[in-house]
C-alpha cells in the first residue's frame, strides 16, 4: 500500500480523551470526517428548531426569513474557530465572547442550552455511525464530549452532565419530553431548507426538497409538519451515503485541514472580524 489511510488514527488511539480532547477533535474535524461533521452539525441545529420556545425566539429575531445565509455563516464561523484554535486560544476567546454576547440577548433556558450543547455531540456521532468512511474509536467520542462540555462551560451553562453516558440520556429525555409540532417550528424548518436549496442551480429544488427531508428522522418530520419522503429515497440517499464512505477509503488522508473559516464564506467575501459577526445590537436581521 504507497499510503497509510489511516496514519490520524493511529496519532488519535495514543492521545487521551480527556487532556488532549481538543487535538482530537480537531484531527477529526479538520482532517477525518470533516464533509460529515458539517453535515451532522447542519442536521444537529435543525434538530434543535424541533423545539417549540426555540424556535419561537429565533422567529422573533426574523433572522431566518431576512439573512439566513449570514446566520448560518456567523453560526459555522463561530464553531470554525473554536474547533480550529481552541475554546482556550485567542481567536477561541474572541468567538466564545462573541457568542455568549448574542446569545446574551435573549432570554434562553439552561435546559434548552444543554440540549443545543448535547447535539453537536451526538449528532455527528450518530451520523458517522450511519454513513462515516470508518467507525469513530472511543477516544473520538470521548474528546467529542469533553471539548462540547468545556465549551459549555465557558457559555456559563449549568449542570452539564459529567459522562458521556448521562449527557445522551439527557438529550434523548429531552427530545422525548419536548419535540411536538408547532408553526414556528415549521416557519424555521421552511427557511431552513430553503436556504440548503439555494445553493444549488433553482432547476434542482423539486428533486432536492424531498432529499432534504430523507436526512431527517421521522421525529423531525413531524415536528417541522413535513412530509414523509417515499422510503425508496429515503433508502437510495443512504445507500449513496455508504457508497461515498467506501471509496473515501480508496483516498490518502488530508495533508491540509478542511475547516469552514479556511475557504470562502459568502457573507463575508472580503474576510470578517469575529466581534463583527452575528446580527447588529438591537436590530432584526
Amino acid at each position: 500500500m504507497l499510503f497509510n489511510r489511516y496514519k490520524y488514527l493511529d496519532v488519535i488511539q495514543q492521545l487521551d480523551p480527556v487532556k488532549d480532547h481538543h487535538q482530537i477533535y480537531t484531527l477529526m474535524y479538520g482532517y477525518e470526517f470533516p464533509w460529515e461533521m458539517t453535515r451532522a452539525m447542519e442536521v444537529a441545529l435543525m434538530r434543535t428548531y424541533c423545539i417549540p420556545k426555540i424556535s419561537q425566539l429565533l422567529d422573533k429575531t426574523g433572522q431566518f426569513y431576512h439573512r439566513p445565509q449570514k446566520r448560518y455563516d456567523d453560526t459555522g464561523i463561530i464553531i470554525g474557530e473554536i474547533a480550529k484554535w481552541g475554546y482556550d486560544s485567542d481567536r477561541g476567546k474572541q468567538a466564545m465572547q462573541r457568542m455568549n454576547a448574542i446569545h446574551s440577548r435573549f432570554k434562553i433556558d439552561n435546559a434548552d442550552f444543554l440540549y443545543a450543547l448535547s447535539t453537536f455531540i451526538y449528532d455527528p456521532i450518530r451520523w458517522n455511525a450511519s454513513f462515516g468512511w470508518r467507525l469513530m474509536c472511543e477516544q473520538e467520542k470521548l474528546a467529542t464530549f469533553y471539548f462540547w462540555r468545556e465549551v459549555g462551560k465557558r457559555m456559563h451553562i449549568q449542570d452539564i452532565p459529567e459522562t458521556y453516558e448521562e449527557f445522551e440520556r439527557y438529550n434523548s429525555d429531552y427530545e422525548k419530553a419536548n419535540f411536538r409540532y408547532s408553526h414556528t417550528n415549521k416557519l424555521v424548518g421552511e427557511a431552513t431548507r430553503d436556504l440548503f436549496l439555494s445553493w444549488f442551480p433553482g432547476w434542482m429544488s423539486f428533486a432536492l426538497k424531498p432529499a432534504v427531508y430523507a436526512l431527517l428522522d421521522d421525529t423531525m418530520l413531524d415536528a417541522f409538519g413535513f412530509e414523509y419522503p417515499h422510503p425508496f429515497l429515503r433508502s437510495l440517499l443512504a445507500n449513496i451515503l455508504k457508497i461515498r464512505a467506501r471509496l473515501l477509503r480508496l483516498f490518502p488522508s488530508r495533508n491540509q485541514p478542511y475547516f469552514f473559516i479556511d475557504h470562502p464564506i459568502r457573507s463575508y467575501p472580503n474576510g470578517y472580524d469575529i466581534a463583527n459577526i452575528g446580527p447588529e445590537p438591537n436590530k432584526k436581521q
